[in-house]
């Protein structure tokens, strides 16, 4: 996947009505500070359009990236911060499961842990709740950099069992810092794109 044009198109705030988009939309959802927003950025190879801070909990919005006029990016609210206070932990929880249920052109979600540690409580509930409306998330194990190569399995393997995922769920181990993944996620991104066409051209061979 070559990626040549990129723009922060719409940001949707907790009473914001969620656009219908013509393009199919890929989600990001994981935990305040796990590195969505990096991964985000390497994808696009731009450093700085999706917005890094070292405050987690710091995104409290639905950010839709228009990705080559194709597809969009969606960064939904990072969960799970400690700090923030419990009407704000449930504006996040209702804006993500809002998005999740009403988005009529999600195709993808991407579920990211820290590839250091064990899944936490909130992971793996976002990880049943994803799946419980209808979606089969592949997981990104993020700071893949930050351990040795030789523990990379053990880990994929503990995010696996902790997480009780299905068979066939994608586990990508995945560095902002050396970008190694990042060809594994575009393969899944042409792979959905190369739908999206295939399912115009039979529309059109049916004569709609």
């Amino acid at each position: 996947m070559v990626i040549k044009n990129v723009s922060l198109e719409t940001v949707c705030g907790i009473t914001s009505k969620l656009p219908q988009t013509i393009y199919p939309q890929v989600a990001f959802a994981g935990r305040s500070n796990v590195g969505k927003s990096s991964l985000i950025n390497a994808l696009m190879n731009r450093k700085a359009l999706a917005r890094t801070s070292s405050q987690p909990g710091k995104t409290q919005t639905i950010n839709y990236y228009n990705i080559n006029d194709a597809l969009y990016f969606v960064d939904l609210p990072g969960y799970g911060y400690a700090r923030a206070n419990e009407r704000v932990k449930a504006q996040w929880g209702k804006m993500i499961e809002n998005y999740l249920y009403k988005s009529g052109q999600l195709r993808l979600v991407f579920l990211l842990v820290d590839i250091r540690h064990v899944p936490s409580e909130n992971d793996r509930i976002m990880y049943d709740w994803i799946c419980s409306k209808g979606y089969e998330p592949v997981i990104i194990a993020t700071k893949l950099d930050k351990i040795n190569r030789s523990q990379i399995q053990k880990q994929v393997k503990l995010i696996r069992t902790t997480l009780n995922v299905h068979r066939n769920t994608v586990v990508i181990p995945f560095s902002s810092i050396t970008k190694q993944g990042r060809e594994e996620i575009y393969e899944l991104l042409d792979g959905l794109l190369e739908e999206k066409t295939g399912s115009e051209s039979d529309r059109q061979d049916a004569g709609e």
